[in-house]
């Protein structure tokens, strides 16, 4: 049944579900005028619920459930640098 609501699908929008759907970490940046304001990694998904304009997920350097909203970057994590070493603003 999954595969049927998958064939109309671009690539772009497989990979999106593909990628929230799985195991694997990403890099979830919350966005300012001059670039990230705050900066998570995840450990493991990243969801949204269709009444929120917003993501939730456990943040990896604190372990919580942490839920950001706004302008929003996910980015699969492919090398991501752990979170005590993700600087901001420069």
């Amino acid at each position: 049944m999954i595969n049927v609501g998958l064939i109309g699908c671009t690539a772009a929008e497989r990979d999106k579900l593909g990628s929230y759907v799985s195991g694997e970490d990403f890099r979830v940046e919350v966005m300012g005028c001059n670039g990230p304001l705050r900066v998570y990694q995840s450990e493991g998904k990243v969801e949204s619920e269709s009444s929120s304009d917003g993501y939730f997920f456990i943040d990896k350097a604190t372990g919580e459930l942490t839920e950001v909203s706004g302008t929003v970057v996910i980015t699969k994590c492919t090398g991501c640098p752990v979170p005590e070493q993700i600087k901001i603003g420069g």
